[in-house]
Parts: C-alpha cells; sequence; structure tokens
C-alpha cells in the first residue's frame, strides 16, 4: 500500500513551461482577438470611406478627399488583414512544416504597400493639383459632419486596437508604443497605426477646411491633404519596415530570450544552456534552436532519446511551432538568464 509514486522513468512529462506563462496565454489569444481587431477596423473605415467620398463629391474639399482615400485604403488594407489572418492559421503540412505563418507578414506588407501608394499618393497628388489649381470648396457643414461621425468612428476600432494592445503590453511589462512597434502581430499594429494616424488625419483635415472657409483661400486646405498624405506617408514606411524585418527572419527580444533560458533550466533534465536561437515564424510562433548540457551525462543512445523527449515537450506548447535541440560542445559557454 503507502505510496505508490512512480518510478523516475515512468513519470509523466514535467509540466514547466518552457516559454513563459505570458507568452503562452498571448499566443492562444492572439488569433480571435486579432481578427476582432481587424474585423471592427473594416466596418468602420466602410462606412467612413462612403461617407467621406459623398463630403468630398458635395464640398469639393481637398482634405476631404484626402481623407476618403485615406479610409479606402484602410478598408483595402483590412482585407488584406483578414486574408493575412486566414492564410496564416492554416495548419502544417508536408510542404511547410513550420506551417504557414509567416504569410501574416505577406498580406500585411501589401497592406502597408496599398497604404503608401493609393493613400499618401492620393492624398498627396491632390494637395498639389489643387495648390496649382484651386477650386474653393462649399457646404462646409456637410464636411464637419462627415469628419466628426467619422472620428466616433475610427475612435472605436482605435479603442479595440488599443485594449488590445494595453493588454499584450501588460503581459510583456512594455510600453504600450513599444510593445506595438516590437509584436511579432502585425494586424494589431496595423489596426493601431492606421486608426491613430486616422484621428490625427481627421483633426488635420478639419484645421485645413476651416481656414479654408474662414480666410477664403484654398491653400490651408491643399496643405491639410499634402500633410494627411505625408503622414499616411510616414505610417506606411514604419508598416513595411518592420513586416520585412519579420519576413527575413527577426529573432525574439531579449525579454523572451531571458525567460526561455529561465524555463529551460528548470527542466529537471538540462544542466546548463549554452546556445539559444527563437526566432518568429509567425504571430506569437516561435521556432527554437539550442545546445544544452544534459544532467547525469548520459551515453548517446540515451541522449538522443532525452533531446528528442524535449524537444516534443516544447513543441507541445502554446505558440511553438518547433524545436530542436544538440548537444553543447565542454568548451561552450554557458548562457546565464
Amino acid at each position: 500500500m503507502g505510496d505508490e509514486r512512480p518510478a523516475d522513468g515512468e513519470r509523466g512529462e514535467p509540466v514547466v513551461p518552457v516559454l513563459p506563462a505570458g507568452a503562452a496565454e498571448q499566443a492562444q489569444e492572439t488569433g480571435g482577438e486579432s481578427t476582432l481587431t481587424v474585423a471592427v477596423a473594416f466596418a468602420a473605415n466602410l462606412l467612413i470611406a462612403v461617407a467621406k467620398t459623398a463630403a468630398a463629391v458635395l464640398t469639393g474639399a481637398a482634405s476631404m478627399l484626402a481623407e476618403a482615400a485615406h479610409s479606402w485604403a484602410d478598408t483595402g488594407n483590412e482585407v488584406f488583414l483578414l486574408l493575412a489572418q486566414r492564410k496564416a492559421s492554416r495548419p502544417a503540412d508536408r510542404t511547410h512544416p513550420f506551417g504557414y505563418g509567416r504569410e501574416v507578414y505577406v498580406w500585411s506588407l501589401f497592406a502597408a504597400i496599398g497604404l503608401f501608394a493609393v493613400g499618401a499618393g492620393v492624398s498627396i497628388t491632390h494637395g498639389v493639383q489643387e495648390l496649382v489649381h484651386p477650386e474653393p470648396a462649399t457646404d462646409f457643414g456637410i464636411a464637419y459632419a462627415v469628419l466628426a461621425v467619422s472620428f466616433v468612428l475610427e475612435g472605436v476600432s482605435f479603442f479595440q486596437a488599443s485594449r488590445q494592445a494595453k493588454r499584450s503590453a501588460a503581459k510583456r511589462e512594455q510600453d504600450v508604443i513599444e510593445h506595438v512597434l516590437a509584436t511579432s502581430d502585425p494586424t494589431v499594429r496595423a489596426v493601431f497605426f492606421e486608426d491613430a494616424a486616422a484621428l490625427v488625419g481627421i483633426l488635420i483635415a478639419a484645421v485645413g477646411i476651416g481656414l479654408h472657409q474662414t480666410t477664403g483661400s484654398t491653400v490651408p486646405d491643399a496643405v491639410g491633404s499634402i500633410l494627411v498624405g505625408v503622414l499616411l506617408g510616414v505610417v506606411a514606411v514604419v508598416l513595411i519596415d518592420r513586416n520585412r524585418r519579420f519576413l527575413v527572419g527577426q529573432t525574439a527580444d531579449e525579454g523572451l530570450q531571458r525567460a526561455a533560458i529561465t524555463a529551460l533550466l528548470e527542466q529537471p533534465e538540462i544542466a546548463r544552456v549554452t546556445q539559444l536561437h527563437l526566432q518568429y515564424m509567425g504571430a506569437q510562433q516561435i521556432f527554437l534552436i539550442g545546445a544544452v548540457d544534459l544532467d547525469g551525462d548520459p551515453d548517446e543512445t540515451e541522449a538522443s532519446h532525452v533531446l528528442a523527449a524535449l524537444e516534443r515537450r516544447i513543441a507541445a506548447q502554446p505558440g511553438v511551432v518547433a524545436a530542436v535541440l544538440s548537444l553543447s560542445e565542454p568548451q561552450e559557454a554557458s548562457l546565464q538568464p
């Protein structure tokens, strides 16, 4: 009778996670909430784009046309982002053993390029044309009403994106802006910055149209259109650069590296860690490569079994697509968390 604990070789897999709990939870939550964030942004931008286009036609305001181009670009971008979520969620297969996670960066890159070409390009071009061939605007009340409604709708979309970003940033103990720039989820970054730019763009357009109405000059309105285009261009360049970095194989940040080293050292089979490489394979998806020194100096056959068991245990966790471990060389220095 008494205590019937299993022998060491019969024990189940240890419950100590290799990635910290916050990272694992974030990996599980990312897909669904990111899709919601993009869906909210799409609905808001579609309504706004239609309203701004109608207002641009009725008023003839250059800033309003720039804002309409901005909203249509954002609407198209949300389609790309939704497609990115769908493509990246496909399971691994023979041709893609690590899954399709990086598809999210490809389609997000297309969205950023679209924002640059359509949003920034149309806004700046029309602003310059308005300076060369000015056309006075009319029906300013319609423009103000549409901008006010647009600000509310963009605010709703921005609230959803910022709420998701704040929750994820808190788990990683980061500032919100720092987290949005560093996150491996490009859909959150795109919606956050696009909505922030939209809110600023609406204020620029309102000032430009207001000065146009007050002074009777079309110059402030045209300049407002150009400024909106420059704003969109800056945002697009930032998004393009971030997606490029993840596409070419960006490694995880130092905080996640340290947490992973700590968790690995807590595994009973591991005496020390000498190499660790965490590479993003998609939004909150990590490929872990490392070299470890096993406890007890097992022979070659036993060591291969231990390493294989560790790899399976690591890969079974949320957020880890695969793990490859090898034995450390005796002269290699130990990594410290």
